[in-house]
């Protein structure tokens, strides 16, 4: 207390880089920046983005970080801008490029976490877009446990063609379409150029979107601000909000991990099998969980999905776009079905209330809305995905349950040692009705990378494969595949996994029933003969990414 009787300021972090006569030299540099002593004196803020003008996903952060240094200095502090990397999963897919998205993830939340603890910074607003930037942005939040929260930049509107919406999946479908030959080159170009109508990540419950609802269910976003698409008039204002958001967390001493709690995890687990959501949040939920350390595993999200019904009628598999879901109430009107069934759990949130008193002030949703059904009335009775084990998963691998409800499927394996070498079988009609396609040497260490499989599923689906093949991986899948396919599949083939053994006509069969993703082929005779492959990259960040790389069962996170 001071002499007066008043609490004496609290310290602020950045006093460490700012404070006092032994700082003068950073306080220069400051000064050439075009601060002044009051701006020096008040708190001081990252405001970190990915802006990038290479895809649509990210195009539009630089304004809205504008937006929210603008709501940072109205609540007294002094925001600093940083930019951080994005790979854009959309543009990379099925080239070697895509082996640095998962990796961008890792080193997103490194450059977020140097740039905010260089600076000694006393908070921190991420603002994220496109594939990895919004799993970095929620790991650098709970690594460094400053004040801060994150926002997503918005979903892409949808294109339209001949009357019906259309993404960036239609474009993918029609490349498989076009190479069986039942799509046209000027039509294919059509679709093309009308998918992608201007900025904004993901365009249904891809992952972008799959991730920032999650977002919101850990209580790092405040509930609507994510559902805003990108290029929606209010959208500024909603960053703006945030900038102001910040300084109240900083001001009140709200950390992430405060917020990040086992109910939260529960809660974003529960909402992305509601929503059919991307699979990739099984991976990125359990790096995230990593970084807040909070324990957490696979069977976490094989108890959500099987307890919760798909009520949200969402591309891939579904109807309707993230901009659809959002014009029926959004997030809030999904949630608000499963807090009605007694499916979420109360926890807190960046705003400083709980979410259930988040769901009560949020707008209705539209009386009329047709995305999110009643839990009486659901898509399907269980979530989009299930963990299986077995004789060729032995830590767990990640099932995506097919739109039409497939629980079991057996063939016969047709081996591929790469997704090049796997998408030209498929382009070439090598692939039949009832084969297993098995894509190997593609995870974390072996791809390097864990690349997604999109090109390959999509293919797949324009060829009228979609319904009639499985595909299992040790790699990853786009949140716009769907299909019955497996992903995430541990130990991986590069490190000796079950999956390295398998031989074209191995019996393959997978359960959903039985949780089990087995071969009655002899694998522990095989064993003895097994090699491991050379890797493919032996410089560079892939190649230390390969050799620090854990297991995609504990999310795929640098296990030093």
């Amino acid at each position: 207390m001071t002499r007066d009787g008043e609490s004496a300021p609290r310290a602020m972090r950045s006093d460490l880089i700012k404070a006092g006569p032994d700082h003068a030299p950073a306080r220069a540099m400051l000064r050439a920046t075009g601060l002044d002593d009051a701006a020096i004196a008040r708190p001081l803020v990252g405001v970190v983005h990915s802006w990038s003008n290479v895809s649509p996903c990210n195009l539009n952060l630089r304004d809205l970080a504008a937006a929210a240094c603008e709501g940072v200095r109205a609540a007294g502090g002094t925001p600093f801008e940083f930019n951080t990397i994005a790979v854009t999963d959309g543009i990379a897919m099925g080239s070697p490029g895509m082996r640095a998205s998962l990796v961008s993830r890792e080193v997103i939340a490194d450059s977020i976490e140097l740039a905010i603890e260089g600076h000694c910074l006393d908070a921190v607003l991420v603002l994220c877009g496109c594939d990895k930037t919004i799993p970095a942005a929620a790991m650098a939040l709970a690594r460094m446990n400053l004040p801060g929260l994150a926002l997503y930049g918005g979903s892409i509107a949808h294109g339209t063609l001949n009357g019906r919406s259309i993404t960036i999946q239609d474009v993918f479908e029609a490349v498989g379409a076009h190479g069986a030959g039942k799509l046209s080159d000027g039509r294919l170009r059509e679709v093309e150029k009308r998918a992608c109508p201007g900025a904004g990540a993901c365009g249904g419950q891809f992952t972008a979107n799959t991730m920032a609802m999650v977002l919101t269910a850990l209580g790092l976003s405040p509930l609507g601000a994510n559902d805003v698409p990108a290029t929606h008039p209010d959208k500024r204002a909603v960053a703006r909000r945030c900038g102001e958001l910040v300084m109240q967390c900083l001001k009140s001493n709200l950390r992430p991990r405060d917020v990040l709690t086992p109910a939260a995890f529960n809660n974003a687990a529960r909402l992305a099998a509601a929503t059919a959501g991307s699979t990739n949040a099984v991976l990125h939920l359990l790096a995230i969980a990593h970084e807040a350390e909070q324990p957490l595993d696979l069977e976490l999200f094989e108890r959500m999905s099987r307890s919760t019904p798909v009520i949200a009628d969402l591309k891939p598999a579904g109807r309707y776009t993230a901009v659809e879901l959002t014009a029926a109430g959004g997030t809030a009107t999904v949630a608000r079905e499963l807090h009605k069934g007694g499916l979420l759990e109360n926890a807190p949130t960046v705003t400083g209330r709980s979410l259930f008193d988040e769901l009560v002030a949020a707008p209705p949703a539209p009386a009329d809305q047709q995305v999110v059904r009643s839990l009486s009335a659901p898509l399907k009775p269980h979530g989009g995905y299930s963990i299986l084990y077995g004789n060729l998963a032995p830590e767990g691998c990640v099932l995506k349950l097919a739109g039409q409800g497939i629980a079991h499927f057996s063939g016969p394996a047709r081996v591929f040692d790469s997704e090049e070498e796997c998408f030209a079988a498929v382009q070439a009609g090598k692939i039949a009705a009832g084969d297993v396609v098995v894509i190997r040497n593609e995870g974390p260490a072996g791809g390097p990378g864990m690349r997604e499989m999109l090109a390959v599923t999509a293919a797949l689906v324009g060829r009228g494969l979609g319904g009639s093949v499985a595909l299992i991986t040790d790699g990853r899948f786009s949140g716009a595949t769907h299909g019955f396919m497996v992903g995430h599949i541990a130990p991986e083939a590069a490190r000796g996994g079950p999956l390295a053994l398998l031989q074209d006509g191995d019996r393959i069969v997978i359960d959903a029933h039985k949780r089990r993703l087995d071969t009655d082929a002899d694998l522990a005779t095989r064993r003895a003969g097994w090699r491991a492959q050379p890797p493919r990259i032996v410089r560079g960040v892939l190649a230390k990414y390969a050799k620090t790389v854990g297991s995609a069962s504990r999310g795929a996170v640098f296990e030093l």
